[in-house]
């Protein structure tokens, strides 16, 4: 697909400029966005995908799915498409490879995967997921030593290795202790950073300054979601119950050191949603 000089958000009203983004003249911070938030887009057609995206003014990225290629590219050609666009990918997502023995998981061609991600700059690898059949006592026991060894591998190219949480991960295991904090008791703050997900803890029902409290430092990408109050669902930044203003005061004690916007599904068009959570992040000091 050939580079366009102008994007046509129709369904939202917005152009934007796929060279020479225009961002919001009172925020500084680059906007990034975990592409899953538009899984479908992509998969219909990625560049048309991330032109939408710039057209909103976002020019980072973390990014899932990587399988030996990305999105059905070589490095080389995803690489293209992200220069064609405006787009730098600061994160990417995998799974253990416990279940899913596909390549790009921690188990399976790991060593290759770092090498693509640091071709194309990401700065981050994070484990994503556990899936259901993969929470077992064994395999938790073992989750320690799996995510410090991945994270040997990326700190050899310079890549930060981190682990992605969901809700299950703050259920009491074995009657003692939760596998998140389970994980950051036995892995090297040094070797394996948290990607913190501000919805899924909220919906846990704890506390991240908590967190932030007792294990300083560890938590140096975050996911920016909220929740709707009466049922508990996904929605627009600012839409919801989360207190973003209270959690993101405490961003140095934490270690934050990037955000990504994430919605992983809406009640409406999803790039109005991406529309509606923009302007409540630009129209707050807090987030920059």
């Amino acid at each position: 697909m050939q580079r366009r000089d102008f994007i046509t958000l129709s369904a939202l009203g917005f152009m934007g400029f796929s060279r020479g983004i225009s961002r919001p003249a009172n925020y500084k911070k680059p906007l990034a966005i975990q592409l899953y938030t538009v899984r479908d887009a992509v998969s219909d057609d990625l560049e048309k995908a991330l032109e939408k995206l710039a057209g909103l003014g976002f020019t980072a990225l973390e990014i899932y799915g990587y399988n030996g290629g990305f999105f059905g590219k070589s490095r080389t050609e995803f690489q293209a498409v992200l220069k064609n666009t405006g787009f730098k990918v600061i994160s990417s997502h995998h799974t253990t490879g416990i279940v899913d023995k596909s390549k790009g998981t921690l188990l399976n061609d790991w060593e290759k995967s770092v090498d693509d991600l640091n071709f194309i700059g990401s700065q981050y690898m994070v484990c994503s997921y556990l899936f259901p059949e993969e929470r077992t006592v064994e395999n938790f026991k073992n989750l320690p030593e799996l995510l410090e060894k991945s994270g040997k591998i990326t700190k050899n190219s310079g890549i930060q290795f981190a682990y992605h949480n969901h809700d299950f991960e703050f259920e009491k295991w074995d009657n003692e202790i939760n596998i998140y904090d389970f994980i950051l008791e036995n892995t090297s703050p040094d070797l394996v950073k948290m990607e913190l997900d501000l919805y899924w803890i909220s919906k846990a029902g704890l506390d991240p300054l908590d967190y932030f409290d007792k294990y300083p430092g560890r938590f140096s990408l975050w996911h920016v979601k909220d929740m709707q109050r009466n049922t508990r669902d996904f929605t627009e930044i600012g839409n919801g119950i989360i207190d973003f203003k209270r959690i993101f005061e405490a961003r140095e004690k934490a270690g934050l050191k990037h955000w990504f916007l994430e919605q992983d599904s809406s009640d409406k068009d999803i790039f109005e949603s991406i529309a509606i959570s923009k302007e409540y992040i630009q129209c707050h000091n807090f987030f920059r």
